[in-house]
């Protein structure tokens, strides 16, 4: 089964839910994730947004790429 359909279920299971305990559970446990998620994460900086742009410019000038074709070659390896 797909990710997709089981979201759906999951939103099916959640519509028809009565037990108010349960879906505390699961609220809670969202919460949890969505929090450790966010903890981990940090914007850039102007300058960090910056310099890698420059990075990747230059990069690309001194042609340390790889072609859309090369990375779906490699990824059929996989």
């Amino acid at each position: 089964m797909d990710l997709q359909t089981r979201k759906l279920n999951a939103i099916g299971y959640l519509i028809n839910l009565q037990d108010e305990k349960v879906f505390s559970k699961i609220e809670a446990t969202i919460d949890s994730v969505r929090n450790q998620k966010d903890s981990h994460l940090k914007p850039f900086t102007e300058k960090q947004l910056i310099d890698r742009a420059n990075r990747a410019n230059q990069d690309y000038l001194s042609g340390r790429f790889k072609s859309q074709e090369q990375l779906e070659s490699e990824s059929d390896n996989w």
